[in-house]
């Protein structure tokens, strides 16, 4: 059970709305890659994929009995929203916020920052390589 985890997630639509995926990777404190994951979800915005990123990383950490987990991402809107420094006024956004705020519970601290792309490959290409085979199997390829 690692005491710390450190989570690089990303969410992106092509198209906004549009096809949307959500992706990440999970690593030990000691950085040692856990897991990594993506999920396509359909029809959504780039910030609803990056919100439910973040909540498909929190579902996973859970499980993984974690006290403290980082997250690491480079929407700085969605970082700031979670940080509490910007308010969120979509709805659908707040009823995702819901979801992070209740998930939370089952740590003792989560912290989220911002970081550039080029920080964040690893789950950038986790959500445009889940976009890539869905498109490409709607296409009959």
């Amino acid at each position: 059970m690692p005491e710390k985890l450190i989570i690089y997630t990303d969410g992106g639509a092509r198209g906004n709305p549009g096809p949307a995926a959500a992706g990440g990777a999970i690593y030990a404190r000691s950085g040692k890659l856990i897991e990594k994951f993506s999920k396509y979800l359909g029809e959504r915005t780039n910030n609803e994929a990056e919100y439910e990123a973040i909540i498909l990383a929190l579902e996973k950490a859970a499980r993984q009995r974690a006290a403290q987990v980082r997250f690491y991402m480079d929407s700085e809107l969605v970082a700031r929203q979670l940080s509490g420094i910007y308010r969120v006024r979509e709805r659908r956004l707040a009823e995702l916020l819901l979801k992070v705020r209740n998930l939370e519970t089952n740590f003792q601290k989560v912290s989220f920052t911002h970081v550039p792309r080029e920080k964040n490959r690893v789950a950038d290409r986790l959500v445009n390589e889940c976009l890539d085979e869905r498109v490409s199997r709607l296409r009959g390829k």
